[in-house]
């Protein structure tokens, strides 16, 4: 997680919606597919969201629709951290339940109001703005959240089939044209490791050096000769940085 993250993540760990903005945050989901994630959609043992709906808000008033396309129709990977998170709010959001009494209105969100009503996606977003000031981050968007997921999740050398799916984009050709600066940082780190993987000696240094971007890639002495299973990496060219995302077959 970059320092920017990190920073925005410490000052809303204090706000109703962190768990929102945390999911956000890592898995990318889109504002509207945030708050129109419901808990039967939710399996926390098994570290799964499926995004089945959205709320959307059209001349101020709040509706509920499918996500905008059939690829945004997914389930989403949880992890563990964000898993607990959710385990604390589900339990607060029952607390807040009790104490309202017959007042809470049962809509199923994971995410409400007070009452348990549906979320006003502009309210999400106009939290968002004053937590990103309050954490120091100089003007963004709630949309950048979930750019910053996916430059992150590239990144650490997922997959851009996966994080295609992950989004919720028609296509992984979409995702890698969005998001081709993060690839010359992946070669980049590629080329500063290259000079070691002639060595055999250096194998237990070099896998603790590597970026996480690789360490998908890693296959043991036993199973691969060093450096041949290593995608060939060309700085600067997406198409062929793209190849570091596919995993080693041994």
């Amino acid at each position: 997680m970059d320092t920017k993250a990190r920073l925005f993540l410490e000052e809303a760990g204090r706000h109703p919606l962190f768990a929102l903005y945390r999911l956000i945050t890592l898995r990318g989901p889109r504002r509207g597919e945030a708050c129109g994630l419901r808990w039967k959609e939710v399996d926390l043992d098994a570290g799964t969201a499926r995004i089945a709906w959205q709320l959307v808000q059209l001349a101020g008033q709040i509706h509920e629709s499918k996500p905008k396309t059939d690829a945004s129709m997914r389930t989403i990977a949880l992890d563990a951290e964000t898993a607990a998170i959710l385990r604390e709010h589900k339990r607060r959001q029952q607390e807040e339940r009790l104490a309202v009494g017959e007042a809470w209105k049962e809509t199923g969100f994971v995410f409400t109001q007070s009452d348990g009503d549906r979320l006003h996606p502009q309210h999400v977003s106009d939290q968002f703005l004053w937590l990103a000031y309050l954490s120091g981050l100089p003007p963004i968007r709630l949309h950048d959240l979930r750019h910053g997921a996916a430059s992150l999740t590239l990144a650490a050398g997922v997959e851009i089939k996966v994080v295609q799916e992950t989004l919720g984009h028609t296509s992984s050709a979409f995702t890698a044209d969005t998001y081709t600066s993060v690839f010359p940082q992946v070669a980049i780190s590629a080329a500063a490791n290259r000079q070691h993987l002639s060595n055999p000696s250096r194998c237990c240094r070099l896998r603790a050096s590597l970026p996480a971007a690789w360490l998908v890639l890693w296959t043991t002495s036993a199973q691969a000769t060093l450096g041949t299973r290593l995608p060939t990496i060309a700085a600067g060219s997406p198409d062929v940085a793209a190849t570091c995302y596919r995993r080693v077959q041994v």
